[in-house]
Formats: structure tokens, C-alpha cells, sequence
């Protein structure tokens, strides 16, 4: 039980600093939009010109962002949930509805995100997409990618969530258990 135990703590120790170091690594991509955004209005308001591929890498950063800091925002247990009754449960209660939440619907997700987008980003890289305006950036199938790579994504956290709620629930004693002995105890 004790290795098996490990074996879960080090599984949600990677996947998370997978999630967090690229997460802190595209933090610094929302000031790049900034600037790109600042330069653009300025040199529209200035000299009366904008650049498509300005407006467009601006919008590319966003997507990075987003589709990167989503693991990375579960890594940090920073997601939004509703927890009118869930704060109200015992450590334990929690673990198994994290667990059951991760197992069903986390896991799920991602991995149908992934299956759905594959044929969409895929039929996008055999044809090297481009962008559809004059000006815009020759690479709209490696935005679409992001798809894939977030779903991938997910599923690292997921299993990282998963090894850190089965780890909790071996850790925490059963609520029925707490007058036993400790050598009755599973």
C-alpha cells in the first residue's frame, strides 16, 4: 500500500509541475499581448496604418494563453466551482467527489476534446492552412494544434488529480474507523 501510495504522489507531483512550469512560462505571453496591442492601436492612431499580423498574433498569444493555462489553472485548484455544499463536507468527502469529478467528467472531457479536434486539426495541417486575410499569419494550423495540446493537457492533470485524490482517500482514516485500533484499521 505504502508504494503504491508513492507511486500516486509522484504521479501528481509531475503532471502538476508539467502544468505549472508551462503555465508560469506562458503567464509572460499576456504581456506580449499587451505590448503588441499598445504598438498596434498606437501606430494606427499615429500614422493611420495597423497590421493584420499584429492584430492576429495578438489573438494567436490569447489563445496560447488560454489553452495553456487551463491544466495549468487546475494544477493550482484556482478553477471556478460551485462549493455552496462541498466546503460544508469533511476532507474525505471531498477527495471522493474530487476523484469521481476527475474520473467522469475531467478525464472524459479532455480525452473526447482530443478525439473530436484530431480529424479538424489534422485536415488543417495537411493543407499547411493560412490565415484567410491578406496580411495574417501563414500559420492557423498551428493555432489549431493548441486544441490537441490543451486536451493533452487535461489529461496529464486529470491522472495527476486522480493519483492525488486516491493518495488522500488512502491517507485519511474512514469516519466508521476512528474507534478501531490501529492495527484493525484497512
Amino acid at each position: 500500500m505504502n508504494r503504491l501510495h508513492t507511486l500516486y504522489d509522484t504521479v501528481n507531483a509531475r503532471g502538476s509541475a508539467i502544468n505549472r512550469t508551462i503555465g508560469h512560462s506562458v503567464a509572460w505571453l499576456t504581456l506580449a499581448m499587451v505590448l503588441l496591442t499598445c504598438i498596434n492601436v498606437g501606430t494606427r492612431a499615429i500614422f493611420n496604418t495597423g497590421s493584420v499580423g499584429m492584430q492576429e498574433l495578438t489573438v494567436y498569444l490569447h489563445a496560447c494563453v488560454i489553452m495553456f493555462a487551463n491544466a495549468y489553472t487546475l494544477a493550482e485548484k484556482e478553477h471556478v466551482r460551485v462549493d455552496v455544499i462541498y466546503r460544508l463536507l469533511a476532507p474525505r468527502a471531498q477527495a471522493w467527489i474530487d476523484l469521481l469529478g476527475s474520473i467522469l467528467l475531467l478525464f472524459p472531457f479532455a480525452l473526447v476534446s482530443c478525439l473530436i479536434s484530431w480529424q479538424f486539426v489534422s485536415d488543417s495541417w495537411a493543407i499547411r492552412e493560412t490565415s484567410a486575410d491578406a496580411g495574417g499569419i501563414p500559420g492557423v494550423f498551428l493555432l489549431k494544434t493548441l486544441l490537441l495540446v490543451n486536451g493533452g493537457l487535461l489529461i496529464v492533470q486529470a491522472v495527476a488529480d486522480i493519483c492525488e485524490h486516491l493518495a488522500s482517500l488512502m491517507t485519511q482514516p474512514h469516519p466508521n474507523a476512528v474507534n478501531q485500533p490501529a492495527n484493525a484499521r484497512n
